[in-house]
């Protein structure tokens, strides 16, 4: 019996010894036919699927820039520009104006009926050849945007009602905001 137990374990011995062998052999061969670490194929994830871009020389850039800029002054001291427009942050909005725009702000300025207030906050003026965006405003040397206050009233009456049905509870408010009537007298642009 002893006897026959030794065979059976060398037996499994030799067995799990070839087995071994199998599968380091196994593990070469797939290593030998793997590509080299570090290797990614090439698929939507590994790269963009749109084509490299190439960044222009610097030196042309400013050139160009250079070209650009003297264009858009020529056009602003021949007064070629068209009708500007401008985006102006007012009264914690933004509002695009034109010449003779009208602006209905929810908010009380302080300045009578008729005067005229200079608008600093401009974002942005274009014409009809160019555009001026500021990073986040434009200097206020370079625009002047400015507007009469035409009336100051007040916005038409909103009731706020709560009710509690079988508690006797009832609130009534009504609330009224101020409101301020607007008109863009000019937008002016000079050359840098």
């Amino acid at each position: 019996m002893a006897a026959a137990l030794q065979r059976g374990l060398r037996r499994v011995w030799q067995g799990w010894r070839t087995g071994l062998a199998v599968s380091a052999v196994r593990a070469q061969h797939s290593q030998a036919t793997s590509v080299h670490p570090g290797y990614v194929p090439k698929t939507s994830l590994s790269e963009p699927p749109w084509s490299p871009v190439k960044l222009p020389d610097a030196r042309e850039e400013a050139i160009h820039h250079a070209e650009v800029v003297q264009r858009i002054n020529n056009l602003i001291a021949n007064g070629q520009f068209g009708r500007l427009f401008a985006v102006i942050h007012f009264a914690s909005r933004q509002w695009k104006v034109t010449n003779e725009d009208l602006i209905l702000s929810h908010a009380d300025i302080d300045a009578k009926c008729g005067d005229k207030i200079r608008l600093e906050k401009v974002l942005l003026v274009g014409g009809d050849d160019f555009t001026l965006i500021g990073k986040p405003l434009l200097d206020r040397d370079h625009v002047r945007v400015e507007a009469t206050v035409i009336e100051k009233t007040e916005s038409c009456p909103k009731i706020h009602m709560r009710f509690w049905k079988r508690h006797r509870y009832q609130r009534k408010r009504i609330i009224v905001h101020p409101q301020t009537l607007l008109r863009i007298n000019t937008i002016d642009r000079k050359s840098t």
